[in-house]
């Protein structure tokens, strides 16, 4: 039984920053990958960052050079540092990790919105 958290979220002018986190909880020890995805609506969900193991991160075009994934075993937690945000970022982010079984665990979401 896995739990993701996330927090984080808020409003933010464009060319801003914010920090998202993602605490883990359960058997979180079978869990390899962790990321981040986001989704607005009328769109379907897609994948802002993730990291596979501690080494390995991915990163969507549309946010590379500007978001920075990172993960800390020791508190349990993944986070998204996000720079020179866009209106285009606006949207739901959402926590996701997979466990080594194939099973996917989401967060509630949390809302980051940009204004122009």
């Amino acid at each position: 039984q896995v739990q993701l958290v996330e927090s984080g979220g808020g409003l933010v002018q464009a060319g801003g920053s914010l920090r998202l986190s993602c605490a883990a909880s359960g058997s979180r020890y079978s869990i390899n990958a962790m990321g981040w995805y986001r989704q607005v609506p009328g769109k379907q969900r897609e994948l802002v960052a993730n990291i596979i193991g501690t080494r390995s991160t991915n990163y969507a075009d549309a946010v590379k050079g500007r978001f920075t994934i990172s993960r800390d075993s020791a508190k349990n937690t993944v986070a998204l540092q996000m720079n020179s945000l866009k209106p285009e970022d606006t949207a739901v982010y959402y926590c996701h990790g997979r466990d080594i079984y194939g099973m996917d665990y989401w967060g509630k979401g949390t809302l980051v919105t940009v204004s122009s």
